[in-house]
């Protein structure tokens, strides 16, 4: 499963994604995982959701990046969630990519039954049609 949480910077999507971080916690039986470009966040989550800061790791692009979540996933078979947090800060704002790398979110979502929740700075008329079926 695949959500996307969108809109103008400071419309309180990570709010919402917080949130559901915290629903999670207290429905899912599985390790949760929330994705950010810092550690700005670290006081807002409970202590056993894993925080991992990407301005540590090159994440140039969508193929890297997704590279990247792989890696994670492939050293955790309990995860049940992932929460992407600001995703154009972690890689470049690519409209024209972003359709392909929520298709292969989506592929990994379906073989591994993990839900995958996403921000994006975006307002919906600026974002690939072809997303708009994953928009909260």
């Amino acid at each position: 499963m695949i959500k996307l949480i969108i809109g103008k910077k400071g419309s309180g999507k990570t709010k919402e994604l917080i949130n559901d971080v915290h629903d999670a916690i207290n429905v899912e039986n599985g390790n949760i995982v929330f994705i950010c470009n810092g550690d700005r966040h670290v006081l807002d989550l409970n202590h056993s959701v894993r925080l991992i800061d990407t301005s540590e790791f090159d994440t140039a692009d969508y193929r890297v990046f997704k590279s990247f979540i792989n890696g994670i996933l492939s050293q955790n078979y309990d995860i049940t969630s992932v929460f992407i947090d600001s995703l154009f800060k972690i890689v470049p704002d690519d409209m024209d990519n972003l359709p392909a790398f929520v298709d292969d979110l989506e592929a990994i979502s379906a073989s591994r039954n993990i839900k995958f929740t996403i921000c994006i700075s975006a307002d919906k008329e600026d974002l690939p049609q072809e997303i708009y079926q994953y928009i909260a």
